[in-house]
């Protein structure tokens, strides 16, 4: 087996496992989107988008999914799912002390770490 077919089978490795960790953040999303506390809060809204633009960015894993290009969209906008992770653990506290709440920023931490690790090791 060649070195750029390992190297390919290995990028794609990595999108399919980023690919897994972004179940984790559209739950995330979709539990912000839809709270009430969310409702008048600019910030939420702005995390809210913000996962979605990197869910959107990087799209669906299929047989088609270049994994190179994957990489350097998700290597491209990780500052913004960056960002909104670290908005959402600073306001959660003000937001909501309910466990669901503070479940979320922790669910949130661990997917965005992981895909952290994964883009860098690119």
């Amino acid at each position: 087996m060649s070195a750029e077919m390992d190297s390919n089978e290995d990028a794609m490795n990595r999108v399919v496992q980023i690919d897994a960790e972004l179940t984790h953040v559209w739950m995330v999303r979709t539990f912000l989107k839809h709270c009430d506390e969310a409702e008048e809060d600019e910030d939420m809204h702005e995390i809210v988008r913000d996962l979605y633009d990197f869910i959107l960015a990087v799209g669906p894993v299929d047989d088609s999914t270049d994994p190179t290009a994957y990489l350097k969209m998700a290597k491209k906008k990780l500052r913004r799912l960056s960002g909104a992770t670290q908005l959402y653990e600073q306001i959660q506290p003000e937001v909501s002390g309910h466990t669901n709440f503070l479940m979320a920023a922790r669910s949130l931490r661990l997917a965005v770490d992981k895909i952290n690790q994964l883009v860098a090791s690119h």
